[in-house]
C-alpha cells in the first residue's frame, strides 16, 4: 500500500514542477514584452491663460467684455445692441447669448483657456439686480469651452446716496 501512495505522490510533483516550470516560462516571456514596450511620452501641461469677462447687464442692454487679468488690455468686445434689429430686444437673454458666443469665439482664438466674471448691474441710484441678459451670458461663456474661475458681483452699491432726478415732489405722472 506504501508503495502506491509513494508512486501517487511523485506523479503530483512531478506534475507540479512541470506547472511550475511552464509558470516561470509564461512569467518571462510577459516582463520581455513589457520590457520590450515603448515608453510614451509625457504630456506636457499646457499653460492656462486666464482672462475676465467684464458683464454688464441692465434693462436696456448687456455688454460682454473680455480683458485679460489686470484689465488694461481688450481681448474683445460685444453687445446685445448688435445682434438684435430691435431697440427692445437689446437686453434679452437670446442677444446677450449671441453676444457671448462672438466675444468666446474671439477669445478662443486669442489662446483664452479660462475666465473669472465680473457682473455688474446699472448701480447708484439704478437697478442694483443684473438684467435679463447676465445669467444667459454666463452660460453662454460656459458652454463656449472656457473654465469658469470665480464670478463676482462688482455693482456700484453707494454707502450714502446721491440725489435721484425727479426732484422734491417726484415725478409726476
Amino acid at each position: 500500500m506504501s508503495e502506491a501512495v509513494e508512486e501517487k505522490t511523485e506523479e503530483v510533483v512531478e506534475a507540479t514542477e512541470e506547472v511550475v516550470e511552464a509558470t516561470e516560462e509564461v512569467v518571462e516571456a510577459t516582463e520581455e514584452v513589457v520590457e520590450a514596450k515603448p515608453q510614451e511620452p509625457t504630456k506636457t501641461k499646457v499653460e492656462d491663460k486666464w482672462g475676465i469677462a467684464h458683464i454688464f447687464s441692465s434693462y436696456n442692454n448687456t455688454i460682454i467684455h473680455i480683458t485679460d487679468l489686470t484689465g488694461a488690455e481688450t481681448v474683445s468686445i460685444s453687445s446685445g445692441g448688435h445682434h438684435v434689429n430691435a431697440d427692445r430686444y437689446e437686453s434679452s437673454p437670446f442677444a446677450a447669448m449671441k453676444a457671448a458666443n462672438v466675444v468666446s469665439e474671439s477669445a478662443k482664438t486669442k489662446g483664452f483657456t479660462g475666465l473669472h466674471i465680473r457682473v455688474r448691474a446699472v448701480g447708484g441710484v439704478g437697478s442694483r439686480v443684473p438684467g435679463p441678459g447676465a445669467q444667459a451670458a454666463i452660460r453662454a461663456l460656459a458652454r463656449g469651452g472656457f473654465r469658469i474661475g470665480k464670478i463676482d458681483d462688482v455693482t456700484p452699491i453707494p454707502h450714502d446716496t446721491t440725489r435721484k432726478k425727479g426732484g422734491k415732489r417726484g415725478r409726476r405722472v
